[in-house]
């Protein structure tokens, strides 16, 4: 975890000069990432992100990477699989498999039918 990060989420049980003191970090540089706006990498993540959520919406939460990255393609979304990884695992989403199948009724094996048709399997002879 970044350290600066790491000062934004206990600034408020600690002071931020003390944090920086004992990560030796410079306290200029935490306000000055504080400010900084998010890169482009970030902004097109958190684009992709917003689309694989759709895709995941609408495939009721089925979809795996391979899945959603073929949905992404048939839009024209040129990325990778491995891009299209990332950030799902971070946002939690992930494919179902199909349930498994289970059988629920077993037949009887030694059901005895009544012979209707009074059919003969005995042979009366070695046929050649």
């Amino acid at each position: 975890m970044n350290r600066y990060r790491f000062i934004a989420a206990q600034k408020a049980k600690n002071s931020v000069a003390r944090m920086c003191r004992v990560l030796d970090a410079p306290a200029s540089g935490f306000y000055a990432w504080q400010r900084r706006r998010p890169s482009a990498r970030a902004g097109a993540n958190a684009a992709l992100l917003e689309q694989i959520r759709a895709v995941d919406q609408r495939s009721h939460g089925t979809y795996g990477a391979p899945r959603v990255h073929a949905e992404l393609r048939d839009r024209d979304r040129r990325v990778s699989r491995k891009r299209v990884v990332r950030p799902m695992r971070s946002a939690g989403l992930v494919g179902r498999l199909p349930r498994r199948f289970r059988r629920t009724t077993v037949a009887d094996q030694h059901v005895r039918v009544d012979d209707l048709v009074q059919r003969q399997f005995t042979a009366t002879a070695l046929e050649p």
